[in-house]
């Protein structure tokens, strides 16, 4: 019988091939997102030293407050516009990003499309 992987499992693989050809350094951190069933999270990383340098997520009470609903495109679309100024305060313009294995659609696309807008380079 042949048995089927879960899609975390399939999603992990993918990431770490990515993960593989590309990492942030200090002119050009990571930008990093991560999905759950409610909520978005998002990180711009220097892998060279390991540290986070920015993060917002749907959770943050000041982000929360703005949006209905923390799972659809809409909260995606505000996540982007937040990092991306959040980013720039720290004098970040170009990052690499990084899908976390997720297909390039939805709700990714519309945070990457909206980071974009807001300023940032990738």
């Amino acid at each position: 019988m042949i048995k089927k992987k879960s899609r975390s499992e399939v999603r992990e693989k993918k990431h770490m091939k990515i993960r593989n050809r590309f990492s942030g350094t200090s002119e050009r951190p990571r930008l990093a997102v991560f999905r759950s069933n409610k909520h978005m999270y998002v990180q711009v990383i220097d892998d060279t030293v390991g540290n986070t340098l920015v993060a917002a997520c749907t959770v943050e009470k000041g982000v929360r407050s703005e949006l209905k609903y923390t799972d659809n495109v809409e909260a995606a679309k505000y996540l982007g516009e937040v990092i991306a100024k959040r980013a720039q305060e720290k004098g970040i313009k170009q990052v690499v990003f990084d899908r976390g294995g997720y297909i390039y659609q939805g709700k990714v696309k519309a945070l990457a499309d909206s980071a974009r807008e807001a300023g940032l380079e990738f």
